[in-house]
């Protein structure tokens, strides 16, 4: 199996991009056109879902600028449509897809500003409102801003707590909340909000519980409950494998969509498997992570770079476990994943560094540096690397040495690859 991690660390030519025909009216717009704004609104919803369905499906089957520009045509040509009708749940709908499709380009301030304007909007289900605050909160923390998620996730518990409809939107302004404090190191503040998500049942029918799912499981991970966390994980895992059974499969957007919330439970339980010594069974899993990031993100995303970090931790702890070497293996994956990550030179000044996905970057270097650090030929530049990856280490629970070197349960460094951040 490391075989495969060692292949896809190698580098990858992208695709030749063939020329693709402009789209036509699409069939949904046709239906629209026939139905027009008078229809009923769960009709006028049906539509926005099968553009969404049709715009996403075509920007991620091409992966190109035309395609992505197209697939924001149809959303924007039928936002249009049902503004005229007033209908604001499906405009809505297609804003958080619209933000999804600026996310995966890696446009963060369009994707932000698509939020911003669902949140505009008045006559909109809390289900609604709730993925808004949601993908909002996730992208805030993405971005390594670690007050204003807490400022916003305090307003979307108010927001929730609000309400008389069910009780899914406030579980999942909890697990917001919940992540936005674990990143910010507050684990008593975190541990009473997952406290009260404890007895329920988060595979109750509800599809729209995966990003719960996940988010309790990795606080039980980093404070060492590990059989209670491998059973949350798999709860996320089965949840956003239903994600096409779900009717409300557009309510999510951004980095908390079901795919994202998939990828990030598979690498997670990676994780922890490797935590309890399972390298076997971490390995596979670590590795259908990163098939499911390559064929969802591409093969040169830096969500590539972030899984091939994990797996290489992995290696890294296994060797440590038992007794053994695998410093090549190591050392692909980490300067691939280096690569990916699209890490700044390490000359740059100390007030010049500015890293995106800072926390993951700086722990792929530092688990770089101490395999340079042990060849004398080499042992500069380790020094040179793990001085700039103290430097640029901003983790509130854990120091980059224990982040490295698994000790303890309660020291679990858990990466969380739908925000890009060590846990």
């Amino acid at each position: 199996m490391f075989r495969v991690a060692l292949r896809r660390a190698a580098t990858k030519a992208p695709a030749q991009s063939r020329k693709e025909p402009i789209l036509s009216s699409t069939p949904v717009l046709r239906t629209y056109a026939g139905n027009g704004p008078d229809a009923p609104q769960h009709e006028r919803v049906g539509v926005a879902r099968q553009m969404i369905q049709y715009a996403l499906g075509h920007a991620r089957s091409h992966r190109s600028g035309e395609s992505f520009a197209q697939a924001m045509l149809v959303l924007e040509q039928g936002l249009s449509n049902f503004r005229g009708g007033g209908d604001e749940e499906a405009m809505g709908m297609l804003t958080l897809a619209m933000s999804t499709l600026h996310y995966e380009r890696g446009q963060l301030r369009d994707a932000v500003e698509k939020l911003e304007m669902v949140r505009q909007l008045r006559r909109t289900s809390l289900a609604l409102k709730v993925a808004a605050w949601e993908a909002l909160i996730g992208l805030e923390l993405q971005q390594g801003q670690d007050v204003r998620p807490s400022v916003l996730a305090d307003e979307f518990s108010q927001l929730s707590r609000k309400s008389t409809e069910v009780s899914v939107p406030e579980l999942r302004a909890k697990a917001i909340k919940g992540l936005a404090d674990l990143v910010n190191g507050e684990l008593q503040s975190a541990e009473l909000l997952f406290e009260g998500l404890r007895d329920y049942n988060v595979e109750e029918g509800q599809d729209q519980m995966g990003n719960i799912a996940l988010s309790h499981g990795e606080f039980l991970h980093c404070t060492g409950n590990f059989a209670s966390a491998n059973d949350f994980y798999e709860r996320a895992h089965k949840i956003s494998e239903a994600k096409d059974k779900s009717s409300n499969l557009y309510l999510s957007s951004a980095n908390m969509i079901p795919e994202e919330v998939l990828l990030g439970a598979t690498c997670a339980l990676g994780q922890l498997l490797s935590h309890l010594g399972k390298f076997q069974e971490a390995e596979e899993l670590l590795t259908k992570a990163l098939t499911k990031a390559e064929n969802h993100f591409g093969s040169t995303h830096p969500k590539v770079g972030i899984v091939l970090t994990c797996i290489a931790l992995m290696f890294k702890h296994k060797a440590k476990m038992e007794a053994s070497s695998s410093i090549l293996i190591q050392e692909g994956l980490y300067r691939r994943a280096i690569d990916l990550l699209k890490a700044p030179a390490l000359d740059c000044e100390d007030d010049e560094i500015q890293v995106d996905r800072g926390d993951i970057v700086a722990l792929a270097r530092g688990g770089y540096a101490e395999l340079l650090c042990i060849q004398q030929n080499r042992k500069d530049e380790g020094e040179r690397m793990r001085k700039w990856a103290k430097t640029v280490w901003r983790n509130h629970r854990l120091s980059l040495a224990q982040a490295l070197d698994f000790l303890e349960p309660p020291k679990a460094a858990v990466i969380d690859t739908r925000i890009g951040r060590v846990i």
